[in-house]
C-alpha cells in the first residue's frame, strides 16, 4: 500500500513547474532509511524517504514519507518561506495508523492580526468551506497548538480510505495550488522591525514543532534516538542549524 505516493507524485512536478527550484541538501543517512518491524506473519518492512527543494522565496520545501503497509502510511509535506517573506507555512500532515486516518492541511500563519488574516487566510476560506462537509472537523487537538493554525485549518479523520484517495487528495491539490498563488504574489520584507518579528515567529513555530513532533515516538521505535533527533533537528525542522551557517 502506498496511500500517499500520489500526493508526492502530484506535488513535486507542480512545484517544479511553478517555482525556480533548486535541490535542498538532505544530510547523509536521511535520504532513505528502512527497518523491519513485527515478527513472523506480522513482519513488515518500513521505508522512510526524504525529499527536499528550495526556491528564491521558499527556504525549504520538504517531505518525509513513511511506508509501512496497510497500518502505517505517513506523508509530512511542509514548506518554509525564506525569512525575508511574511508568507505562512504550508503544512500537510497525512497520517494513516491502525486506528484510522488523521489529516491536517493548512497555511499556518506567522501572525494573527486582522491584516495578516485578510491577506493570507481569507483567500483560502472558500476552499476550506468547499471541503468542510465531506471532511468534517476531526475533534480536539492540543490547546497550545492552536496558535499555529489558521481559520482555514482542515483537520479531519476520514473513516474510509477511499475518502483519502479522492476528497483529501483533491483538497491537498487545491491548498497547494492556492499556496503557490500566494507565493507568486509575495514581496520581500525590508523593514528591520518586521524582519525581526518574522524570524521570531518562524522560530516559535519550528521550535514547537521540533519539540512536539508526533512522529518522534514512531521514529525512535524504528531507528533509535540518535537518528531520530538528528532527523528532526537537522532536517525536518532545521531553521536553527540554517541560521548558524
Amino acid at each position: 500500500m502506498t496511500l500517499y505516493q500520489p500526493f508526492l507524485d502530484y506535488a513535486i512536478p507542480l512545484i517544479t513547474e511553478r517555482l525556480d527550484l533548486a535541490p535542498y541538501p538532505i544530510p547523509a543517512g536521511f535520504e532513505s532509511k528502512e527497518c523491519i518491524t513485527g515478527k513472523g506473519k506480522k513482519e513488515q518492512l518500513v521505508v522512510t524517504t526524504s525529499h527536499a527543494f528550495k526556491s528564491s522565496k521558499l527556504r525549504q520545501i520538504r517531505a518525509a514519507h513513511v511506508q509501512g503497509g496497510d497500518a502505517l502510511q505517513v506523508l509530512n509535506f511542509v514548506i518554509f518561506p525564506q525569512i525575508n517573506y511574511d508568507l505562512p507555512f504550508f503544512g500537510a500532515d497525512l497520517v494513516t495508523l491502525p486506528g484510522g486516518h488523521l489529516i491536517a492541511l493548512d497555511m499556518q500563519p506567522l501572525f494573527h492580526t486582522l491584516a495578516y488574516q485578510k491577506q493570507y487566510s481569507d483567500p483560502i476560506l472558500p476552499l476550506f468551506n468547499k471541503y468542510q462537509t465531506d471532511l468534517p472537523w476531526g475533534g480536539d487537538f492540543p490547546e497550545e497548538a492552536k496558535q499555529f493554525f489558521s481559520p482555514a485549518f482542515l483537520w479531519t479523520r476520514p473513516k474510509e480510505t477511499e475518502a483519502v484517495q479522492t476528497t483529501v487528495f483533491a483538497a491537498f491539490q487545491d491548498y497547494l495550488q492556492a499556496y503557490l498563488d500566494l507565493v507568486d504574489r509575495a514581496e520581500p520584507v525590508t523593514d528591520t522591525q518586521r524582519l525581526a518579528e518574522i524570524l521570531q515567529a518562524q522560530r516559535n513555530y519550528i521550535n514547537y514543532r521540533a519539540a512536539k513532533d508526533p512522529a518522534r515516538g514512531m521514529f525512535l521505535r524504528f531507528y533509535g534516538e540518535e537518528w531520530t533527533e538528528e532527523y528532526i533537528h537537522g532536517f525536518l525542522f532545521d531553521l536553527e542549524r540554517h541560521l548558524e551557517h
